[in-house]
């Protein structure tokens, strides 16, 4: 598995994890219930993570909704 990105942010975590499975490609967010733990100072972001096939595919997914102004 590979790191796509990092975030605090559940309402992104959970669309783009949406969004990639729409196109097909699985993903997981990992960290969720550290960063609960930790409490609200944000330390321990949560990583959205791809198979490593389905990494260049979900980084271009990824970069193009970046220049679309999402996140």
């Amino acid at each position: 598995m590979r790191e796509l990105t990092r975030s605090n942010d559940v309402v992104f975590l959970s669309w783009l994890v949406a969004a990639l499975r729409a196109e097909g490609i699985e993903a997981v967010v990992l960290d969720a219930h550290t960063s609960i733990i930790e409490g609200s100072i944000g330390a321990i972001p949560r990583r959205v993570m791809v198979l490593a096939e389905d990494f260049e595919a979900a980084k271009r997914f990824f970069d193009q909704a970046r220049e679309d102004g999402i996140h």
